[in-house]
């Protein structure tokens, strides 16, 4: 009796982004559109790299590649051809090298199961390969992969290496983000001015408030930049300066957590805002937590990253409040003065991975967006937050994301919020950035994540 036969193969998966929502706006039309493709554009190039389809699953691709370059300048042609063929819809794609059980025309095995795992972390209209295939591939192709560090894929034992293509103008597709954000201002009950912002199109994403907001400066910034841009491609995002920030009113005479709950009910009744998706970072997840449980049938989607329930000072093991106590009196003594050292001091501790353009453009937001003044007290708000007993009653699909090793908010504090948060999905990203940047490999994988979230049940 023969067993079963075994080789080693280059497996590619394939299937097309947010397929559900695609078949429920229109059904006849996505199916077609994704047969069309496959005979137009897969196929063919399959063919002429040599590769053969194992199975198809709706909207879904298997296919097996005598090589692992022909299996990657598959992925890449054959994303630019369908760009070129459909802006509307889009194929993430995964190719892993692995060894494979054959099953007559079917493979199977651990080798096929991390190329779709793969597929599944892919930004949209990229390709991830595992580490065993970029070493396969390396001086023969001059495409750009990204590092995105080791991951652990859903159902995969250990942590897989995996490399990233994107190719910018697929990934953005047919949306184009505009040149210019929209400034508006309204008035909080207790008549302070606040500045908010539109920009993009698609289904409305409030940014909660964090730390220092200045929407101008912002904008331009190599710290912030990437984030708005992104995250308006696909959806109207409205954020806004918290008072004491930015263009909102600087001199205020209250500033509490209560306040910035407030202020974010204001800003959206402002925009005329109904139903949205709320995005929170450091102590903005605290914000957002409290406006979910106080207007929970506003809030579609919660997304928290780098955030926290308990602030450091509250901790009963009082281990994090001498750490506390020293920012708040460097932010009172040094903050203001001409010499940059004291703010290098906090740019190194929200991003010790930054480059020197990086870390320039934090030390002058925070000189720009507030004074010390109140940097110290908002810096008091955060350290004494306690949400945590409102953790349990939250019932809104929530997204947590956080960095192993955060040196501003321990990695502790958001894996306690996701297991706080019922059915909450807890992503663990590698890094020590508080502030994700965009040359690291954390953002491309906080991007997707974030992506394929909001897209669940619109």
């Amino acid at each position: 009796m023969v067993g079963p036969q075994r080789r080693l193969s280059a497996i590619l998966s394939a299937d097309v982004v947010g397929y559900g929502k695609l078949v429920r706006d229109d059904e006849t039309g996505t199916i077609e559109a994704v047969k069309r493709l496959l005979s137009v554009v897969i196929a063919p190039k399959l063919e002429e790299h040599a590769g053969r389809i194992v199975k198809l699953m709706g909207d879904g691709v298997l296919a097996e590649f005598p090589s692992v370059v022909e299996a990657v300048n598959f992925a890449v042609e054959a994303q630019a051809a369908l760009a070129a063929e459909d802006q509307a819809i889009r194929y993430r794609m995964g190719v892993n090298l692995g060894d494979v059980i054959i099953d007559g025309d079917d493979i199977q095995g651990d080798g096929v199961n991390v190329a779709a795992r793969l597929e599944a972390i892919c930004a949209p209209g990229g390709l991830c390969i595992s580490d065993l295939v970029h070493q396969a591939i390396a001086g023969k192709t001059e495409l750009d992969f990204e590092d995105l560090g080791a991951q652990n894929l859903k159902n995969i034992d250990t942590p897989v290496r995996v490399w990233q293509w994107r190719q910018k103008d697929l990934i953005a597709g047919s949306v184009q983000v505009p040149e210019e954000q929209q400034i508006k201002f309204c008035t909080t009950p207790d008549a302070v001015s606040l500045a908010y912002a539109v920009v993009g199109q698609g289904p409305p994403l409030v940014k909660a408030p964090n730390w220092m907001n200045h929407l101008e400066y912002d904008w331009q910034s190599e710290v912030w930049r990437h984030v708005l841009r992104d995250m308006s491609r696909h959806n109207t995002l409205v954020r806004f300066d918290q008072r004491g920030n930015g263009l909102s009113d600087r001199k205020v005479s209250e500033l509490t957590f209560d306040n910035m709950v407030d202020d974010m009910a204001t800003v959206a009744d402002a925009a005329g805002l109904e139903r949205f998706a709320l995005l929170g970072i450091s102590q903005g997840c605290a914000y957002s937590i409290a406006y979910a449980h106080r207007y929970p049938e506003r809030v579609s989607h919660l997304v928290l990253y780098g955030g926290f329930a308990l602030g450091l000072a509250k901790i009963k093991d009082g281990q994090y409040r001498p750490q506390y106590e020293m920012l708040h009196r460097m932010i009172l003594d040094g903050w203001g003065r001409d010499n940059p050292a004291f703010r290098q001091f906090f740019t190194s501790l929200f991003m010790p991975g930054a480059n020197k353009d990086q870390m320039s453009w934090f030390n002058e937001l925070q000189r720009k967006t507030i004074s010390p003044e109140t940097a110290a007290e908002l810096l008091g708000v955060a350290c004494h937050v306690d949400v945590t007993h409102l953790l349990a009653a939250i019932d809104i699909p929530t997204l947590v994301l956080h960095c192993r090793d955060d040196a501003v908010a321990p990695f502790e504090g958001g894996r306690r919020v996701a297991a706080g948060i019922p059915n909450a999905r807890f992503v663990a990203l590698e890094g020590q950035n508080h502030m994700i940047l965009e040359d690291e490999p954390a953002w491309p994988r906080f991007l997707t994540e974030v992506r394929q979230f909001l897209a669940e049940g619109v």
